[in-house]
């Protein structure tokens, strides 16, 4: 099981707005050092206006918020930061992980996903493997992006490219995916280690 938790744009209502959007206002104007008086001297805007803002108790319109950035002397974007973030947590809890099934899988070869956050193009790819056939013939894989492994049980022959590595647990290696590479022989067995894929970002 993945949990997503994170937050939701779409989820605000129009007081957190006004609560948010008030919050920064006054950061802006305490930054300046200015009472509620002088800022809204300085913004052109009414004191009554400027304490409604800045307690949460008005949506101020485009042009009054055009009138308080240029006198905080900030974007005017600066006063909704908070409120255009998303950002997810991903979480897979211990023995839910999901299985992946990669072509010629055979019994003893887990491959389990730990889990990526949501988009339409994946850029982290965790997975906890474990080995314990060490009579097994492995596949040899490629792919773009860049490979980290840790061993955490076990060691194992690690082939890479013409090169082969004893990898025990502890050891780490990092190795460019288009680069064939995978586990040739296992020393000790079971063998698990975490892998982790690392994607170039579309731009």
């Amino acid at each position: 099981m993945i949990v997503h938790d994170g937050g939701d744009a779409h989820a605000f209502s129009s007081d957190d707005v006004c609560r948010v959007v008030g919050e920064r206002v006054r950061d802006a104007r305490r930054a300046l050092g200015l009472t509620m008086a002088q800022f809204a001297e300085v913004a052109e805007i009414s004191l009554g206006m400027v304490s409604k803002i800045e307690h949460g108790q008005t949506s101020p319109s485009l042009s009054t918020l055009t009138r308080l950035a240029h006198a905080a002397e900030v974007p005017i974007t600066a006063f909704f930061r908070g409120l255009d973030e998303e950002h997810d947590v991903v979480i897979v809890r211990a023995g839910e992980r999901m299985e992946i099934l990669h072509e010629g899988t055979r019994p003893g070869h887990v491959y389990e996903d730990l889990g990526s956050l949501r988009g339409p193009h994946r850029i982290i790819e965790p997975m906890m493997v474990l080995l314990e056939s060490s009579d097994d013939v492995f596949p040899l894989f490629q792919h773009e992006g860049v490979e980290f492994l840790h061993m955490l049980e076990g060691s194992m022959d690690y082939g890479y490219g013409p090169n082969t590595y004893r990898l025990g647990a502890g050891d780490t290696i990092q190795i460019h995916g288009e680069v064939a590479h995978g586990p040739t022989t296992l020393i000790e067995v079971p063998v698990r280690f975490m892998s982790v894929k690392v994607y170039t970002a579309p731009e």
